[in-house]
């Protein structure tokens, strides 16, 4: 069907519908007044309550600006209402969560955070989304430092643990080091300044990165890196912290690199076959702009590629955020977190490394795929048992307790989908 039509057909993509029995009007006394009136007192006396006794434990928000709309760009948050309905169906099917699409008018640090704390009571977490840069990473620091619940903004911290989880078992196919990798970053977007960062904490060498953005790879000396120190500070510290060995053209970044981890501009010919041949044996190309990969698989491997990933279904080795946020979200809402930190969310790495590598990985199988979902139960467990060993769990309890919950909620919810789909 076409998306207009479908969209014109269902009017949307989700609803709010009840979830406790109506038998008759006399219900209402214990649903709404007089009888609400005890819960409202009970959690006016203790906050976290609301917790335990609204459906606020398992309520998000995602909010964007649509500034930075997937491959569209800036199209504003009208537009972005659709995606974010998408995002939302994602949630709820992959792991349970009720996600409310708010695109809102914001244009700046503060107006993201005089709407994120008034709505704070109503939430269990925020993911933010489709925000342009760097403004994604101000709001996002900002908000982790003023709100009580779970911050995360799936562009960035989704999209790196995927890389990460698929990084982690292709230098075991490969038999490298991590310690030791070159690794090159093509892109200097949201995605890319995370991974970097993300991929530092876990072990990777920050100053045998480099990062290639629109003017080449970024180095301490470039004469552009004294601007950038204003204009975008995350991005300028990894000028001055990575690319040690001063590569200044593309083909010097390439050069003897283990990995390529491309998040930039669709191909097909963004990465260039040439430059992949100069990498190292056995090398490594994720190539994850969507629709069209930055180059295409069977180039990168005529290339000399070893094992090549991209953000798309069909083919070998999705490396897609949709892996990553349901599960996260699972568990922080499980254990009630005030906090998503980036421990938790390299936990959630090591959760979908492991899983793909008990099931037997290979080239073709680095990473879970999407159908397997019984994954998002166990990102979800770890996440939150992260959670409860950092101190950011209101809800603190075993692995296997987190394991069951999970477990329980998202087969319930994805029951129910079905369910209303076969009527």
């Amino acid at each position: 069907m076409d998306p207009i039509e479908f969209s014109r057909t269902y009017e949307g993509k989700i609803q709010v519908l009840p979830k406790v029995p109506i038998k008759s009007y006399d219900d209402f006394a214990v649903i709404y007044t007089p009888g609400i009136a005890k819960v409202a007192e009970a959690i006016h006396q203790n906050r976290d309550l609301s917790f335990s006794l609204t459906s606020r434990w398992n309520t998000i928000a995602i909010i964007t600006n649509g500034s930075r709309v997937l491959g569209l760009g800036n199209v504003g948050p009208e537009a972005a209402m659709p995606v974010m309905e998408g995002k939302a169906l994602l949630f709820k099917y992959l792991g349970g969560v009720d996600a409310i699409p708010l695109p809102i008018r914001a244009g700046s640090v503060d107006d993201f955070e005089r709407f994120a704390k008034a709505i704070e009571p109503a939430l269990g977490g925020i993911n933010l989304e489709d925000t342009e840069s760097p403004l994604c990473f101000e709001v996002l620091e900002k908000l982790r430092n003023v709100l009580e619940i779970p911050v995360w903004h799936d562009d960035q911290l989704g999209t790196a643990s995927a890389i990460l989880a698929g990084l982690i078992n292709a230098f075991k196919i490969v038999g490298k080091d991590i310690g030791s990798a070159k690794v090159v970053l093509f892109g200097a977007g949201a995605a890319n300044i995370a991974a970097a960062n993300m991929l530092s904490i876990y072990g990777f060498d920050k100053s045998k990165m480099v990062m290639i953005d629109s003017k080449g790879p970024l180095y301490a000396e470039r004469n552009d890196v004294d601007k950038l120190m204003f204009s975008n500070r995350w991005k300028y510290d990894l000028a001055v912290s990575t690319n040690k060995e001063d590569s200044r053209t593309i083909e010097d970044a390439f050069k003897g690199a283990d990995a390529l981890v491309a998040a930039s501009t669709p191909g097909p010919d963004t990465v260039k076959r040439e430059w992949i041949s100069m990498m190292a044996e056995r090398s490594i190309v994720f190539a994850l702009a969507n629709p069209v990969p930055e180059i295409m698989p069977d180039e990168a491997i005529k290339g000399g590629a070893y094992i090549v990933a991209t953000g798309r279904s069909d083919f070998p080795n999705q490396v897609n955020n949709s892996l990553v946020f349901p599960g996260v979200f699972r568990g922080v809402l499980d254990s009630r977190a005030k906090y998503i930190s980036y421990t938790m969310a390299i936990a959630a790495s090591k959760a979908l490394a492991n899983y793909a590598e008990r099931r037997g990985i290979s080239r073709e199988y680095i990473i879970p795929r999407m159908d397997e979902w019984d994954m998002f139960y166990e990102v979800a467990a770890a996440v939150a048992d992260r959670a409860r060993e950092e101190g950011y769990a209101r809800n603190p309890l075993k692995y296997e307790d987190y394991l069951e919950l999970a477990r329980k909620r998202i087969i319930e919810a994805k029951r129910n989908i079905e369910m209303v789909t076969r009527k």
